[in-house]
């Protein structure tokens, strides 16, 4: 198994194991956005958030979705503690972020084939 597939897999199991229900909820309203709101973002249905905040099984998929697209706001997760605001945030920019929450998934649990070889351009300096 190549290092990134490791890499992903233990990065998945560490959202899959700290992020909850709870952790939605608490972190829509940080963000004040509605059930439907965060569905549209996360690309996963209404019912799929719902049963997830009602802590009912939803697919590893979704709870990753609905994580990663809740930390692309930047939040972060940690078990027995409210979500807070990570050191990145861009919480004030001007311009609204539209991260694609459902490349990353389809990439890191290998759903969808993408090409990881293009280079992401990165700010002077990093």
């Amino acid at each position: 198994m190549s290092s990134l597939a490791i890499s992903s897999f233990v990065d998945q199991q560490i959202v899959l194991h700290q992020f909850t229900a709870r952790h939605s909820v608490q972190a829509r309203t940080m963000l004040g956005w509605s059930r439907e709101e965060l569905a549209r973002e996360a690309g996963v249905t209404v019912d799929a958030v719902q049963q997830f905040e009602s802590q009912l099984d939803v697919r590893d998929e979704t709870r990753l979705a609905l994580a990663f697209r809740l930390e692309a706001e930047g939040l972060v997760f940690f078990p027995g503690f409210a979500p807070g605001w990570g050191m990145s945030v861009r919480r004030f920019d001007s311009a609204a972020t539209k991260p694609v929450a459902q490349g990353i998934i389809s990439r890191l649990i290998g759903t969808t084939p993408a090409s990881l070889d293009s280079p992401t351009p990165q700010p002077n300096g990093a």
